[in-house]
């Protein structure tokens, strides 16, 4: 095992460097104290060097060392290993000989990092060994990375007495004098709170929703989600995780003595004198606390229905029906399809002074001005059903419920809608017309089903192609035959090679692919006479017109909106 080879290794340094039985004592201590691997231990406490360790392993596994820093690399490298590739794995391209690539890497003994090259470049890999450290800096050569495009320089800054930026400022309190300890000294250094506040803003620049901060063995790993899809950015030196940690709860006006139970909080940050909120989520892990924070910048929905992505003929639809007094509105789709944003944005059309409009969240996720808003606490009671028992006597003409998750739920909601209120909801389903059995098969009556329901709206949202890079691209003749109904004749299919503004990823923003289930008498007859999901999605498709989700991916992909790659990964084609 990997393992045994690194104490061997060990083993035979202590042998020829004479080292001291208290040294190695010294090392396992800081081991246990650090959570740290045996041969970084040992880098720590100074007795080794990087390239002394890997000089051992090279001659351990007879695998070549390279200074790559030396290499002139070719650039068309970049195509079997692009940038985001290589910064996961920390790996560098160096040559190509028939079906044989060769790369430099840290660790040749991480085997999952060498099966994943394979199947991700199609080529046979050979591996010489380098420092991380030079081949960190290799990439960021080869790979023209700018500084001013990357926190990587965090890193850095954190030696520094740097103070933070005029325009990034908490709206928070930051807690009270009382709670200081050394970590929460240390949290309110300058160097930290630089830290913190470059991590956020290049996340807002960036334009992730979520911040990642994970702590592992011998750092700690952030990650950018960033249109869908985890990136990551930076380690942060494992001696300022509690820091961080402490510094982000201050922040969040969480409890900093807490650390063996999960916490929820939330803080304001005004970044160019706008406000961006933040909800935080702290979960305690093996080797710390892991910090998720997702950002939710309310001007994302100033756009309203228009800002959806949705094609002329459903935004009609979705629009008359949001605008009838009572009735009820659900959106389906899996976690993460954008559902909470479509119902903030329904919400925000009908955000007037002569309404009502009360939701009961849980979480809250953004908080708008001129709603009531009530934050689930099942801890308490107060549960979504017993929030809306409370709400209906608040005289509302909007509510929304986050998400129906139960019987008690459904048929609360479903008999609001039916005595005067409009009703918007969410549910889990594959596809729309899946949502009206689910709800019977909830324990809800059909003919409650039928009679509460004026729309049913399936989402799923897929990855735009950078304009800065769009260029035409070939497919398969096997894949365009299998798909041959669905693409019209002398369709130019199109994607994103990669360029600098993207990030190398060939993507920059997300739409919305929809389908819209409009209930009608049939549908509820349909419905009353006990008819499959299927049955009625024929029925809509046949007779309604409905564009299901495939047919509203493959239209934008004809348009050139999105790849074809990206309708395969989201969607499935109908039989």
């Amino acid at each position: 095992m990997p393992k045994n080879i690194k104490e061997k290794v060990l083993e035979s340094l202590i042998e020829t460097k004479k080292i001291s039985s208290q040294d190695l004592a010294d090392v396992r201590s800081l081991q246990n104290k650090k959570g740290l691997s045996l041969e970084q231990a040992f880098m720590e406490k100074g007795l080794i060097s990087e390239e002394e360790f890997l000089s051992l392993l090279v001659e351990a596994l007879n695998v070549p060392f390279a200074h790559v820093s030396r290499y002139k690399i070719e650039s068309s490298l970049k195509e079997l290993i692009p940038q985001r590739v290589a910064l996961q794995y920390k790996v560098v391209p160096l040559s190509i000989l028939g079906q044989v690539l060769t790369v430099a890497i840290a660790d040749p003994l991480n085997v999952f990092v060498i099966d994943d090259l394979r199947n991700i470049t199609g080529k046979q890999i050979d591996i010489v060994m380098s420092t991380q450290k030079e081949i960190l800096k290799t990439i960021e050569t080869y790979y023209e990375i700018k500084k001013v495009d990357s926190v990587a320089q965090i890193s850095q800054d954190i030696q520094k007495d740097i103070t933070t930026s005029e325009e990034f400022e908490i709206v928070v309190e930051e807690g009270s004098s009382e709670q200081m300890t050394s970590i929460v000294d240390e949290s309110e250094k300058a160097p930290i709170i630089r830290m913190v506040n470059l991590i956020i803003e290049e996340a807002i620049r960036q334009r992730a929703s979520d911040i990642h901060i994970e702590p592992t063995i011998d750092h700690v790993r952030v990650r950018f989600r960033i249109d869908g899809v985890l990136r990551d950015i930076l380690e942060v030196p494992k001696e300022n995780q509690n820091a961080v940690i402490v510094r982000i709860k201050i922040m969040s006006r969480l409890d900093i003595t807490a650390n063996h139970i999960p916490q929820d909080g939330r803080f304001k940050l005004k970044v160019s004198s706008k406000e961006i909120d933040f909800r935080v989520s702290l979960l305690p892990t093996t080797f710390g606390q892991k910090i998720v924070m997702r950002i939710l910048d309310k001007r994302t929905l100033s756009g309203g229905l228009n800002s959806l992505g949705l094609n002329n003929n459903a935004l009609k639809i979705l629009s008359e029906a949001i605008h009838k007094p009572f009735g009820m509105i659900l959106v389906t789709g899996p976690t993460g399809s954008g559902k909470t944003t479509t119902l903030y944005s329904v919400i925000n059309e009908l955000n007037t002074v002569d309404r009502n409009i009360i939701t009961i969240e849980d979480p809250v996720e953004y908080l708008i001005e001129g709603l009531t808003q009530i934050q689930v606490r099942s801890d308490i009671g107060l549960t979504f059903a017993e929030g809306l028992r409370s709400v209906l006597r608040q005289s509302p003409d909007v509510v929304m419920v986050g998400e129906i998750r139960d019987n008690e739920t459904a048929d609360i909601a479903i008999k609001a809608s039916l005595t005067g209120q409009l009703v918007l909801s969410t549910l889990h389903t594959n596809d729309a017309a899946g949502a009206l059995t689910r709800l019977v098969d909830m324990g809800v009556e059909p003919f409650l089903v039928g009679s509460s329901l004026v729309l049913v709206t399936a989402q799923r949202l897929c990855r735009k192609i950078c304009l800065q890079c769009k260029e035409p691209i070939k497919i398969d003749a096997s894949i365009l035959q299998r798909y041959e109904r669905d693409i019209p004749q002398g369709t130019v299919f199109y994607h994103g090679k990669g360029c600098d503004f993207c990030r190398q990823t060939g993507y920059w923003g997300r739409t919305n692919i929809t389908e819209i289930l409009e209930i009608d008498d049939h549908v509820r007859q349909m419905l009353l006479a006990g008819a499959s999901s299927d049955k009625i999605k024929e029925y809509a498709i046949s007779q309604k017109g409905m564009r299901t989700l495939w047919q509203d991916a493959m239209d934008k992909c004809v348009s050139g909106m999105i790849p074809l790659e990206e309708v395969l990964r989201v969607t499935a084609k109908e039989d």
